[in-house]
C-alpha cells in the first residue's frame, strides 16, 4: 500500500509541474500524448484506491494558465477539457457508447482540433464585452484589451439575428508565417527561440503591453456557441449562422450521419492538414443537436458527447552521435544534438536543438543512444525521448552540459531564473566578435554588403575585433585576401562610406545590445534623440518609454556601464555615423506635449493607433501602456477598456477624445 501511495504523490506531483509548464510557462517539456498516460494511470489508481482521494488532485481539476497579472473571472459555463483518444477503435467505442445512451439517431459534427490557447468570448447587444482564458476551467484571466487586438476577432457583430447575448468559444492562433518571422527575430537577439506557435500564442496573449500582442498579428478561429437563447438546436448550424455574423468559422466543419464518414474525415485531414496556414493536432467530434448534448452530460472534466482524436506526432528514431555546443553572438550556449540521418516529414534531419541544460538533464542522454525525433507541430526538430532499451554495453559517456565556453574557455555562467547558460567574455570570444560583426553589417543594421566567410576573413587576418575596426580598413588591406579583387575591395568600402548615412536608430540596433531589436531600436531612439542623451537615461525614465519594460532597461544600462562598448560608440562617432536623430526629422518636432503621458485606448477613426503614438512622440509627448499616477490624458476611442476607464477616473485622469486630442495639437 505504501508503494501506491508513493506512486500516487509522484503522479500528483509530476502532472502538476507539468499543467504549470504547459499552461503558465508556455513552455511544455512532454508531449500531450506521455501526459494523458500519466493522467490516466492517476485516475486508474484513484479509483482503485479510493482511501487516496484528494479534492486537490490534478484528476479533480482543468490545467490552469490563470497569471496574477490579469484580473481572474468565473466562467458563466466552464470551460472542462476533451477526453483524447488517439485511434480509430476509440473512436468507434465513443461512437457507440453515444448510440446506446441516445437510442435514437444523431449526427457528429467532425471539425478539425487547432492547437492554440483557447478562448471565450462574451457579446451583449452584438458588441464584445469580455474576453477571457480557459484558466482552470471555472475561472480565466480577463485578456479583452489583448484579444481586441486581433483582427479576426469582431467588435461589433453584423445583421440582427444574433442572440442579446452569448458565449462563443475558439482558438487564439499564431499562423505558420507568422512563428517564421517571430523566431527570426528572437534569434536575431539570441531570445530562446518558440518552440512550436501554440506556445508563442499563449505567451503573446500574456503579454501585459497590448501594443506588442498587435505586431504578433494572431489569428482566431470559432468553434462553439453558448447561451440561452441560440438560434438553433444544432451546433453546426449555429456556426453556419454566427459565420453570417462576422465571426470566423473554419469552413472545415462536416456533419456525418455515419461512423464511416467519420472516418474518411479523419483520414483525409491527417495528411491534407499540412497544407493548412496554422497547427493542428487532431479532430474534434462533437454529438450536433444540443438537446442530445444535455442528454448525454458531463463527466466531472469532460463533456459525454465530445471527444478529441489525436494525430499521430511525426516521429523518427535515429542514433545520437555527438553533441556540439554553439556559442551565439551575446554569448549564449545552445546545445545541439548531432544525430545518424534520418528522413523525418520529407526533410532529411541531422540535428536537432537541445535547448539547455535542464532538457539535457531530463532526457538522461548518452552518446550513441537511439533517440525519438518529432516534428509534429514543431518546427525545429527535438529530441523527445531514448530507447533505453536499446542501450549496450558498448554505450558512450553521459551528456553533460559544459562547465566553459566552448571556444575561449571562460567559465559559463547561468542568470539565476533563466534556463540559458552565457559565456561573459564578450570581448575575447571569437564567435561573439565575429557575431557582432555580422549583426552590424546586415542590411537593417548598417548594410554593408559582407557575409561571414568575409567576417571570418576579416577577423583572422586583418585583425579586426569589433564593428569600429572595420572603418580603418584600407583598400590595400582587402587586395592582401584571398578571392579580393580591386572591384569588390571599391564596392566594400563603399559601402562603408553610404552606411555613416544610416539613421541613427538602425545604428542603435546594429549595436548589437541585447533585446533591443529594430522596433525597440526605433522607440529609444525617438524618446532620446541622440546616443548621448541615451547613454546618460536612468532606468527609471528609460522604463517610462513605451513598450520599454525592466528587462530591456537593464539591458542598456548594462551595455553603456562597460567603459569598453563607450569607447566603441565614441570610435563610430569619430568615423560619422549617426548618433542623432537627423536635422529633417527634429525640425518638425514640437514641445507642444513636453512632459506629458499619454495613454491610448480603444479603436479610432480619423487617425491610427500606431498614427497618434507617431504623432504624441513627435510633439515632445510620452507613450504609455498602462494607466499609472504619471498618466496626464488617457486618448481613448470607442470600445475602450473599462478597467483602465475605472483606473483613471479612480485616479482622476482626464479622459479625451480624437478631437480634443488633435485640438491640442493645433493650438
Amino acid at each position: 500500500m505504501n508503494e501506491v501511495a508513493s506512486r500516487v504523490r509522484y503522479l500528483r506531483d509530476t502532472l502538476d509541474q507539468h499543467n504549470y509548464n504547459y499552461y503558465v510557462l508556455s513552455a511544455p517539456t512532454i508531449p500531450d500524448k506521455e501526459f494523458d498516460l500519466l493522467m490516466k494511470e492517476l485516475e486508474e489508481l484513484e479509483a482503485q484506491y479510493p482511501e487516496l482521494a484528494d479534492p486537490h488532485s490534478p484528476t479533480k481539476r482543468v490545467g490552469s494558465d490563470l497569471s496574477k497579472e490579469f484580473e481572474p473571472v468565473a466562467h458563466k459555463y466552464p470551460m472542462l477539457s476533451l477526453s483524447n483518444t488517439y485511434s480509430e477503435e476509440e473512436v468507434r467505442e465513443f461512437y457507440e457508447r453515444t448510440e446506446r445512451a441516445l437510442n435514437e439517431p444523431f449526427d457528429i459534427v467532425c471539425e478539425l482540433k487547432y492547437d492554440g490557447t483557447s478562448i471565450s468570448l462574451t457579446y451583449e447587444n452584438g458588441k464584445l464585452v469580455r474576453a477571457v482564458t480557459r484558466g482552470d476551467g471555472t475561472r480565466g484571466d480577463d485578456v479583452t484589451a489583448n484579444v481586441k487586438t486581433i483582427r479576426s476577432v469582431p467588435l461589433k457583430l453584423r445583421g440582427d439575428t444574433y442572440p442579446a447575448e452569448f458565449e462563443i468559444r475558439g482558438e487564439i492562433l499564431l499562423p505558420w508565417a507568422e512563428f517564421d518571422r517571430l523566431n527570426k527575430e528572437r534569434e536575431e537577439q539570441e531570445e530562446p527561440l518558440f518552440a512550436n506557435p501554440r506556445n508563442a500564442a499563449s505567451g503573446t496573449l500574456k503579454q501585459q503591453n497590448p501594443a506588442i500582442v498587435a505586431s504578433r498579428r494572431l489569428d482566431a478561429y470559432f468553434y462553439y456557441m453558448l447561451g440561452d437563447n441560440l438560434p438553433c438546436d444544432g451546433h453546426y448550424e449555429n456556426l453556419e449562422m454566427a459565420r453570417t455574423w462576422g465571426f470566423k468559422i473554419p469552413d472545415v466543419l462536416r456533419k456525418c450521419s455515419t461512423l464511416e464518414e467519420v472516418f474518411d474525415y479523419l483520414k483525409y485531414w491527417d495528411v491534407a492538414r499540412k497544407e493548412l496556414p496554422v497547427a493542428t493536432d487532431g479532430v474534434v467530434l462533437k454529438v450536433n443537436s444540443i438537446r442530445q448534448q444535455r442528454n448525454l452530460g458531463f463527466t466531472s472534466k469532460s463533456p459525454r458527447w465530445a471527444i478529441a482524436y489525436k494525430f499521430q506526432a511525426e516521429q523518427a528514431v535515429t542514433r545520437l552521435n555527438s553533441v556540439s555546443f554553439q556559442v551565439g553572438r551575446i554569448g549564449t550556449i545552445t546545445p545541439v544534438a548531432n544525430l545518424e540521418p534520418v528522413l523525418l516529414s520529407g526533410t532529411t534531419v541531422k540535428r536537432a536543438s537541445l535547448h539547455n541544460e535542464d532538457i539535457i538533464e531530463s532526457l538522461d542522454l548518452h552518446l550513441g543512444d537511439y533517440v525519438m525525433v518529432e516534428k509534429g507541430g514543431e518546427i525545429i526538430p527535438k529530441i523527445v525521448g531514448v530507447d533505453t532499451d536499446a542501450r549496450s554495453i558498448l554505450l558512450g559517456d553521459k551528456v553533460r552540459f559544459v562547465q566553459t565556453c566552448p571556444e575561449c574557455g571562460t567559465k559559463l555562467v547561468r542568470p539565476e531564473g533563466e534556463a540559458a547558460h552565457y559565456c561573459p567574455n564578450d570581448t575575447g570570444c571569437p564567435p561573439q566578435i565575429k557575431g557582432r560583426i555580422e549583426h552590424f553589417v546586415t542590411r537593417r543594421a548598417l548594410d554593408i554588403g559582407i557575409g561571414p566567410e568575409t567576417v571570418d576573413d576579416l577577423y583572422e587576418v586583418l585583425g579586426v575585433r569589433n564593428v569600429a575596426d572595420l572603418y580603418t580598413i584600407e583598400e590595400a588591406d582587402l587586395l592582401s585576401l584571398e578571392r579580393w579583387g580591386e572591384r569588390s575591395a571599391r564596392n566594400f568600402l563603399d559601402s562603408l562610406e553610404k552606411s555613416k548615412s544610416v539613421p541613427y536608430e538602425r545604428v542603435l540596433y546594429g549595436l548589437g545590445i541585447r533585446f533591443v531589436g529594430e522596433t525597440v531600436a526605433r522607440r529609444l531612439a525617438s524618446a532620446f534623440p541622440s546616443m548621448e542623451e541615451l547613454q546618460q537615461a536612468s532606468l527609471e525614465v528609460l522604463t517610462e518609454v513605451d513598450e520599454i519594460g525592466d528587462r530591456i532597461a537593464q539591458s542598456v544600462m548594462d551595455y553603456f556601464a562597460d567603459e569598453a562598448n563607450l569607447i566603441l560608440v565614441a570610435r563610430l562617432k569619430e568615423y560619422g555615423l549617426q548618433m542623432k536623430i537627423s536635422e529633417e526629422k527634429l525640425s518638425g518636432r514640437t514641445d507642444k506635449l513636453k512632459g506629458l503621458t499619454i495613454v491610448i485606448s480603444g479603436t479610432f477613426s480619423i487617425h491610427s493607433r500606431d498614427e497618434y503614438k507617431a504623432m504624441i512622440e513627435q510633439n515632445g509627448g510620452k507613450n504609455s501602456g498602462s494607466v499609472s499616477g504619471k498618466t496626464d490624458y488617457i486618448l481613448a476611442g470607442e470600445n475602450m477598456g473599462p478597467s483602465k476607464l475605472e483606473k483613471a477616473a479612480k485616479l482622476g485622469v482626464k479622459v479625451i477624445n480624437e478631437e480634443e486630442f488633435l485640438n491640442m495639437l493645433a493650438e
